[in-house]
C-alpha cells in the first residue's frame, strides 16, 4: 500500500499549477502562506505563528524547489520533498513550543546559478541583512533511505569568515543527521541545487538529497575509482543541469554511466510516481522533526 497522499497524482499531473496547489493544500489544513514575487519567480513563504520563534536562537531557513523540468512528472525532483515539507508545515503549525523554522518553496531551481530563483531570493535576504540563518536545501528526497549531505568545495578565494561560517553550518548539518536516528548517512558530491544561489550571494547553505543504499555504495566506489567523476558531477550547474547529465557529449558517456540510477531518471518521464520508495518519506520526516528541535 502506497503512503503517498491521494493528492500526489494530481500534483505531478502535467497541467498542475503547483504554486496554487501548495497554497491550497496548506490553507485547507490551516497553514497560512504568501507568494513572494521576485525577479519573475513565485516563491511560497509559510507564515507560522510569531510565538513559534525565539530570538535567542538561530532561524533555520528550509527550502525545496517546486518547479520541474517541462515534460517530466518530477515525482522525485522535487514533488516528494514538497509533500513531506507540506505535511511538516502542518505539524509545525500545531506545535506548542518554538521551532524557529523559516520555510519556503522556491521557484526556478531548474535554471543556471545566476538565473536561479534562489539567487534572487538570496540577494533579497542579503539586502535585508538576513545572512546568519542556517540554510538547508532539500532536493530529490523520494528514493532510498541514505541521506546524502552535499560535499561542497568552497573556492579558495572566499573570505575566511564565510568559510568559517560554512564549516560550522556543515558541522551542524552532520549532527542533525546523526540526531535524526537515520541508520546511515554519507557526505558525497552532488550537483548544486538552490544552495548554489545562496552560496553565490555569500550566505552559507547546505544541500541534502537521498539515495538507495546500493546506489550510494556504488557511487562512493565509483568516486574512488574515477577521479574525474566528482568534477563532472559538481560542475553541472547550468540551465537544466542540476542533476541532468544525460545530454552530454559522447566523450562523457563513461562518467554518465557511473551516476546513480536515481539521478539518471531525473528530468525525464522515468521520474514518476512508481520510481519512489515509501521508506524515504519516513526518513525525511525524521530529519525534519529533528531540525525543528534543533536549538543553536
Amino acid at each position: 500500500m502506497s503512503i503517498l497522499p491521494k493528492e500526489f497524482a494530481a500534483y505531478i499531473a502535467p497541467q498542475c499549477d503547483r504554486c496554487a496547489f501548495i497554497q491550497a493544500y496548506l490553507s485547507e489544513r490551516n497553514v497560512s502562506t504568501v507568494v513572494l514575487p521576485i525577479a519573475g519567480k513565485k516563491h511560497i513563504y509559510v507564515n507560522f505563528p510569531k510565538e513559534q520563534y525565539n530570538a535567542q536562537f538561530k532561524i533555520k531557513t528550509v527550502l525545496a524547489h517546486y518547479d520541474r523540468v517541462e515534460g517530466s512528472p518530477g515525482a522525485n525532483d522535487n514533488s516528494a520533498a514538497n509533500f513531506c515539507l507540506m505535511n511538516w508545515a502542518v505539524r509545525l503549525q500545531t506545535r506548542n513550543s518554538f521551532h524557529n523554522v523559516r520555510l519556503l518553496f522556491s521557484d526556478g531551481e531548474e535554471l543556471g546559478m545566476h538565473e536561479q530563483g534562489a539567487f534572487a531570493l538570496a540577494a533579497l535576504f542579503k539586502r535585508l541583512g538576513i545572512t546568519h540563518d542556517d540554510v538547508y536545501v532539500f532536493d530529490c528526497m523520494g528514493r532510498g533511505t541514505v541521506p546524502i549531505l552535499a560535499k561542497t568545495h568552497i573556492p579558495l578565494g572566499a573570505p575566511y569568515a564565510f568559510r568559517k561560517r560554512y564549516a560550522a553550518l556543515e558541522h551542524r548539518a552532520e549532527n542533525l543527521l546523526r540526531r535524526s536516528g537515520v541508520a546511515r548517512w554519507l557526505s558525497l558530491p552532488f550537483a548544486y541545487s538552490d544552495n548554489a544561489g545562496f552560496i553565490a550571494c555569500g550566505i552559507p547553505s547546505v544541500a541534502i538529497t537521498m539515495l538507495p543504499d546500493n546506489e550510494a555504495n556504488e557511487y562512493r566506489r565509483a568516486l574512488m575509482r574515477e577521479k574525474a567523476l566528482e568534477n563532472f558531477v559538481t560542475n553541472h550547474t547550468v540551465a537544466h543541469d542540476a542533476f541532468d547529465v544525460l545530454a552530454e557529449k559522447p566523450a562523457t558517456e563513461k562518467l554518465q554511466n557511473l551516476l546513480p540510477e536515481t539521478w539518471q531518471r531525473l528530468h525525464s518521464l522515468q521520474d514518476d510516481e512508481q520510481s519512489l520508495t515509501p521508506q524515504s518519506f519516513a526518513v525525511f520526516a525524521a530529519i525534519l522533526d529533528a531540525l525543528a528541535e534543533e536549538k543553536a
